[in-house]
């Protein structure tokens, strides 16, 4: 599977975990778009150093049951062929998993109608989410059962990813079922001018206020993640599974900053102002 990373207002990157949900986002707008590979040119080398090369390798490695990890100094090519594996399979794969994606600065997200923002939110950061915490988790639950003693960090960080795991999850459901849902409707009615609008918003009026506080609830969570892992440094002389494991921490937390900041600046405002102009026809 592809990862694609999107570079966005002020520095700020995302990462789109399905290729099909890029395409998708092309198809609605025109971005200024170029295309970066970065790519290791010589991958018969120790699988341990490509993967400290480049993070995403390392699930390639396990889909095909190569060791990265202590012990992982034998070359690709021939570590391939002991496994009967493609060593060529491999490396396309490999080349597939750290392909870059960019899009220009110039994109103005402010500018976006609200219910492809929205869409753009479900797409690219809820589907994100759902593909990757679950399996996030799972490995550093795996890892710290083992290795706790020797990272007593390990304890503190598997007990933040626990309670984000379970808030972030929450609060995406509730924005895929009932606020987001709300949102659209009162869009397309503002949209329309319905002379129901008034009455919809009245009707069915989403607790807006509360997102917000999860939302903070959730940024709390973040900070601390960011302190405890020493913003995103792994110890010194430590495996290669445990820096893959803080890098795709790192991970998590620049496509949850990002949903954070497309909800926080640019759609629950949008979202307030129709609500606003609805109530008051």
């Amino acid at each position: 599977m592809i990862k694609i990373r999107l570079s966005l207002t002020r520095g700020r990157i995302i990462r789109i975990h399905d290729e099909c949900h890029f395409f998708f986002t092309l198809q609605k707008i025109h971005l200024y778009l170029y295309l970066e590979i970065k790519m290791i040119t010589d991958y018969n080398r120790p699988v341990s150093e490509i993967v400290k090369l480049d993070y995403r390798t390392a699930d390639v490695f396990k889909k095909w049951k190569l060791n990265f990890c202590c012990g992982g100094e034998a070359a690709l090519m021939p570590l391939c062929e002991s496994k009967d594996v493609d060593f060529d399979l491999v490396v396309k794969e490999l080349e597939e998993a750290t392909r870059d994606f960019r899009v220009s600065n110039l994109v103005h997200f402010y500018e976006w109608k609200t219910d492809f923002l929205i869409d753009f939110i479900i797409h690219v950061h809820h589907d994100y989410i759902h593909q990757v915490l679950p399996a996030l988790k799972s490995s550093l639950d795996a890892f710290a059962l083992t290795h706790t003693h020797k990272f007593p960090e390990l304890g503190s960080i598997t007990e933040l990813i626990e309670k984000l795991s379970g808030m972030v999850l929450t609060y995406n459901r509730h924005e895929d079922e009932i606020i987001f849902p709300y949102m659209k409707q009162m869009y397309s009615a503002y949209k329309r001018n319905e002379v129901y609008g008034n009455l919809f918003v009245r009707t069915l009026r989403k607790p807006l206020h509360i997102v917000e506080k999860e939302r903070l609830e959730i940024d709390e969570l973040l900070n601390e993640l960011k302190r405890i892992t020493r913003d995103f440094t792994p110890p010194l002389a430590v495996c290669s599974s445990y820096q893959v494991l803080i890098s795709k921490l790192e991970e998590l937390y620049e496509n949850l900053i990002q949903q954070q900041f497309l909800e926080r600046n640019v759609l629950f405002p949008k979202a307030k102002a129709i609500e606003q102009n609805l109530l008051q026809r």
